[in-house]
């Protein structure tokens, strides 16, 4: 499950688009202009972005622009449009555009650019982690992070494993070392599992502290296969 802003003008795109990726499993803010796409940005630091080209207000382009001069092109941005040139996508590519997505947008298209945006954004996040001291990371996260000595992903398999003492204990490993959707479940469904221990099975204070509905909170736990009782027992 990942973050992801949809910028653009029009609102029926906006609503297909929210549709298809929460059908996915993903968070989904809605922006329909630049504007509302800035803050945004600040307030959730999306994982990924699509971005429309042609707005009222700043183009998408223009817009990219800005982020990339701020150094606030962290996150893996897909521009749309259905009148853009050659020469705009690839300006917009050589600005820091991970993909170009022409309308109308085809549902295969647009979940096989979003699955390899978020893949890309995940190297990239591990890749920074295995660079770190854990003295660093535990002080910034509170969390422990062990790879090996060179602080380099072993191969074949990675494995990242992350300890955390506040509340109660839960001691994770998660492989890396396979596709995407099955890694991020695994992580999704510790998460969720170390939240409910938290918060002693309270389904309330786990959907304020996750950020989710309670019904989409219930849908997913149930599709990840999370024990529900966990919690309640465990406070006990």
């Amino acid at each position: 499950m990942a973050n992801i802003l949809v910028v653009d003008d029009e609102l029926g795109i906006r609503d297909l688009l929210f549709e298809i990726l929460n059908d996915e499993g993903h968070n989904v803010e809605l922006a329909e202009n630049a504007a509302e796409a800035r803050a945004a940005r600040l307030r959730a630091r999306p994982d990924l972005v699509l971005l429309d080209i042609w707005m009222p207000d700043t183009d998408g382009v223009s817009l990219l622009k800005e982020w990339s001069t701020a150094s606030l092109l962290t996150m893996p941005v897909i521009m749309m449009s259905g009148h853009a040139t050659i020469d705009t996508a690839v300006d917009a590519t050589r600005i820091g555009a991970f993909a170009f997505l022409e309308k109308p947008i085809t549902l295969q298209k647009l979940l096989k650019a979003v699955e390899q945006g978020l893949a890309r954004e995940s190297a990239r996040r591990v890749a920074a982690a295995t660079v770190l001291p854990s003295t660093a990371i535990a002080a910034t996260t509170g969390a422990t992070i062990t790879t090996s000595s060179d602080h380099s992903v072993p191969a074949p398999a990675a494995t990242v494993s992350a300890v955390v003492d506040t509340g109660p204990r839960a001691t994770q490993s998660f492989d890396l070392d396979r596709p995407l959707r099955d890694a991020r479940d695994g992580f999704e469904k510790a998460y969720f599992e170390f939240h409910l221990a938290m918060e002693n099975g309270s389904m309330t204070r786990v959907a304020e502290k996750t950020g989710l509905e309670r019904t989409h909170l219930y849908r997913k736990l149930k599709q990840l296969g999370v024990d529900l009782s966990r919690g309640r027992k465990s406070a006990v």
